[in-house]
């Protein structure tokens, strides 16, 4: 028996006609897209439930897909391809990653350039919406369950996906597909309704240090102090690294017994946090968390996941 794929368009620069670019509505998009689909393979294109531009999309836009697809699972769907515009294309990746799991597989792909022409009747001259969408079908019937981003003949893990670059048609790097992840979580998080509406209200700050003074850093966590986010992210320099006096440690810990989990992280794409200098034992003192993620995305989506699972900061630090 053929294996059916479930197509979603999400929106994204995929779907955009015009000068400016602007979507095409999806009703009418649908009809286009079907024309350019591979004939050997079996393709279902289905509507995301929610259609905007990627970057304002946000966690419920994520996790209304993932209920999607999971309402998909069980009318018999295992494999999906996802059309997701770049800007946040890495995030969205993320997030799927983390709910998803390995219950099903799962690419999602996008593009710089659109698929149709300015006024929409035909497929453009130049674009690499077809190759991405082609490769991200022939894929997503090889790889072993997961999710992943399929970009300029890439394949690469969802949870370590990263825009590297605005305009090239390379625009993503992250960790190959074939070789193991281990922060790829293995049980699916069902989303339920409640879900959705809690992360309406997700508030996610993450604050990437400058070559400032120690006082300066002192003076802008009091200002977030004063009504602090769910989730606060300190980007480090190097390894992680951040140089803090006593003041700025004890603003730490009064953001969070007012219930904000702070994690430290390093502002490099790539690579591990390290602790072994000494600038960091401050980091024991403060019980912050660290990082464990593949990424800034990844980290992201980790962040929602435990804001939805865990109300205290003690559970995060329990399950984290």
């Amino acid at each position: 028996m053929m294996k059916k794929i479930a197509l979603i368009y999400m929106g994204g620069t995929f779907g955009c006609v015009g000068e400016p670019l602007s979507p095409m509505p999806a009703a009418e998009f649908i009809p286009q897209l079907q024309h350019v689909l591979p004939l050997h393979v079996h393709v279902d294109c289905f509507v995301a439930p929610v259609i905007r531009d990627s970057s304002a999309c946000t966690a419920p836009d994520w996790l209304l897909l993932i209920q999607q697809i999971q309402s998909l699972q069980l009318q018999h769907y295992q494999h999906f391809v996802i059309i997701h515009g770049t800007d946040t294309l890495s995030y969205a990746s993320a997030v799927l990653a983390r709910f998803i799991a390995q219950s099903a597989h799962v690419i999602l792909t996008g593009s710089q350039y659109p698929l149709l022409n300015v006024h929409g009747t035909d497929t453009r001259e130049f674009t690499d919406a077809i190759s991405n969408l082609n490769f991200a079908l022939d894929q997503v019937l090889q790889v072993e369950t997961g999710v992943y981003l399929a970009f300029h003949h890439k394949l690469i893990h969802a949870s370590t996906a990263l825009k590297t670059h605005t305009t090239e048609l390379d625009a993503f790097s992250g960790q190959l597909s074939g070789l193991a992840v281990n922060t790829v979580p293995t049980d699916a998080l069902i989303v339920q309704t409640a879900h959705i509406e809690k992360a309406r209200a997700f508030n996610c700050i993450s604050l990437m240090l400058q070559p400032v003074g120690v006082a300066q850093l002192e003076y802008n966590l009091k200002a977030l102090s004063a009504q602090p986010p769910h989730v606060l992210i300190l980007q480090g320099f190097g390894t992680g690294n951040i140089a803090v006096n006593d003041q700025v440690v004890a603003q730490i810990k009064y953001i969070q017994q007012q219930g904000c989990a702070v994690i430290l992280t390093t502002q490099v794409p790539f690579g591990a946090i390290d602790q072994r200098y000494a600038v960091s034992q401050w980091v024991q003192d403060a019980q912050i968390l660290v990082s464990n993620c593949a990424g800034h995305a990844d980290l992201y989506a980790k962040v929602l996941q435990m804001y939805l699972q865990y109300d205290a900061i003690e559970q995060w630090h329990a399950h984290w």
